[in-house]
């Protein structure tokens, strides 16, 4: 297989107490973590005080150069 250029994705390691902005889509805006499990993430917004508890979205997104792909088990 040739080297090409990948974009990866990581699960991004939530904490409870971190403070977040989302910048764009459905989840828009500032948010608080106030739990966290292999799953779900439990946010609140720091203005209405409402509290979400969501499936893992957020990811790390990085672009690697020469790495092979697809890549072989």
């Amino acid at each position: 297989m040739a080297a090409t250029s990948v974009i990866t994705f990581k699960p991004f390691p939530f904490e409870v107490g971190q403070k977040i902005h989302i910048d764009g889509g459905p989840r828009n805006g500032d948010w608080e973590v106030i739990g966290v499990t292999d799953h779900k993430v439990k946010l609140r917004c720091p203005v209405s005080h409402k509290e979400f508890n969501w499936n893992r979205f957020c990811y790390f997104a990085q672009e690697e150069e020469g790495v092979e792909w697809p890549k072989r088990d």
